[in-house]
């Protein structure tokens, strides 16, 4: 396998990383490759047995600068001072086929000097959920890391239980936390920290890179990406569970899936990681949470930034939230045209669904198929409490009322808004079961139905009906 290698963070010296190779997996086996992202990174020209290698940690290509990153972070609010790669290798940077500069990583890519305690391996249920998450939230249109392949082997990892040890080979255009810059800030490592922000910049903020205030404007760049990546968590239904400073991508995608969870009848208050006992990352805190990252990490570089910076970032951060998500709102409700009073139809609109425990994926895209002045019975989800969502649909009416697009029009807006398909909890559980017995064909079939949300998929209806009840209470941890 030969590619042309661009290995940018290499070159920023041993103080950003440790360089070592993969623990490869003892005789691979091929779970599931992302054919679309194979070839759009130029990968696809390989062989079956060539990629398996590589997905695998048995070969690293020539040109290839494996090492794993070093990094800091607030974890449930406490400070880690030394975190670090401690299962996965950036194994090196690459081109895509539009000249973007992109990072292979490795997960679950075996022992380095920032294990701590762990076997530096990743199982065959986190690969998995990481790579149905991310492409999930790639094909919603939330910005996200993404996944290229899953393996797996025989050989076994103690979890909860004996597992198979497995890996996932991830890409996106950076792997640079908040963490990141909290590592040197905490360790007075200045000199690296700057160099670690005009590294940042050059690579991933060009627009910004001669401003004379460079460094004030990274800081309000970062809280912009930010507040949008959240605002459409919340609009959604998503919630990611493990929003350490760690976990926070500086580029703003979603980053480093652990306990997650697709919102399926509206709770505000919802866990989705059971290990989270105080709810510190419950979906209702997620905007506050990046509001309290952003100004960890304005904090991180007040070495760099003018005494303002950090007020400016976190007004960006509200700023862009609000809008964002107000504007999310309103279109999934069809309303092109905002006006005073939206924000009260929609958050009455959220309490009650929290109140009769209504689904919110399903409700949202029922009403993609409601006719002005339609009998609410007709919306299935709710028919046993339509008596009581009446008076809202009265005021919805009215309001439709005063838009110019017709029924017909503001549906085709709205199914591009409001996806029919997301990865419900139960239906990721159900794949990972089948894969660990070997079978791959409904992780397959999964994936087929996420890559196209908002599509109606006939053949593939059952995967948008509500949760069974069995499905309703997983737990899910951050164990891997």
């Amino acid at each position: 396998m030969t590619l042309i290698f661009d290995n940018r963070y290499d070159a920023l010296g041993e103080r950003f990383y440790a360089s070592l190779y993969p623990d490869p997996l003892p005789n691979p086996r091929a779970v599931i490759f992302n054919d679309d992202a194979l070839e759009t990174l130029g990968l696809k020209q390989y062989g079956l047995d060539d990629l398996l290698s590589f997905f695998s940690g048995n070969s690293v290509p020539e040109g290839a600068a494996p090492l794993a990153m070093v990094y800091a972070g607030h974890q449930f609010g406490g400070y880690s001072p030394q975190l670090g790669d401690g299962r996965g290798i950036l194994i090196g940077q690459i081109r895509n086929k539009k000249g973007t500069l992109i990072d292979l990583h490795l997960k679950g890519a075996g022992k380095t000097p920032f294990s701590r305690m762990g076997d530096g391996r990743a199982v065959l249920r986190s690969c998995i959920r990481e790579f149905l998450a991310s492409e999930a939230l790639h094909h919603l249109g939330i910005p996200s890391t993404r996944a290229l392949a899953v393996t797996t082997s025989n050989e076994p990892v103690q979890r909860e239980t004996i597992e198979n040890a497995s890996m996932l080979m991830r890409f996106s255009e950076s792997h640079i936390r908040f963490g990141s810059f909290e590592y040197f800030a905490y360790t007075e490592q200045f000199d690296e920290l700057r160099q670690l922000c005009d590294y940042t910049l050059e690579n991933h903020f060009p627009q910004i890179v001669q401003n004379e205030t460079k460094y004030d404007d990274f800081l309000c760049a970062v809280a912009e990406k930010t507040g949008s990546l959240i605002a459409q968590w919340q609009a959604f239904g998503f919630a990611h569970g493990v929003m350490n400073t760690d976990n926070m991508s500086i580029i703003g995608q979603t980053f480093d899936y652990g306990p997650y969870g697709f919102m399926e009848k509206f709770d505000p208050y919802y866990i989705c990681n059971h290990s989270d006992d105080r709810g510190r990352y419950a979906f209702n805190r997620q905007p506050l949470i990046g509001h309290w990252n952003c100004q960890a990490l304005a904090q991180a570089l007040s070495s760099l930034t003018t005494s303002v910076a950090a007020k400016n970032m976190l007004q960006t951060y509200q700023d862009t939230f609000i809008k964002r998500y107000h504007a999310l709102m309103c279109r999934k409700l069809g309303l092109m045209e905002t006006i005073e009073g939206d924000k009260d139809l929609y958050e009455d609109l959220l309490d009650l669904m929290e109140g009769y425990g209504i689904d919110y994926t399903i409700f949202f895209r029922s009403l993609s198929q409601y006719h002005q002045n339609d009998d609410v019975g007709k919306i299935t989800i709710i028919k046993s409490c339509a008596d009581d969502f009446a008076p809202w649909f009265k005021r919805y009416n009215e309001r439709l009322a005063l838009e110019s697009l017709d029924d017909n029009d503001r549906h085709e807006v709205m199914k591009k808004i409001n996806p029919k398909y997301i990865l419900r909890n139960y239906l990721a559980q159900l794949a990972i079961q089948n894969s660990e017995n070997g079978d791959h064909s409904d992780l397959h079939r999964l994936y087929t139905v996420l890559k196209n949300p908002y599509d109606e998929q006939p053949e593939f209806e059952s995967y948008a009906r509500e949760t069974p009840p069995w499905g309703q209470h997983l737990q899910i941890s951050c164990s891997s």
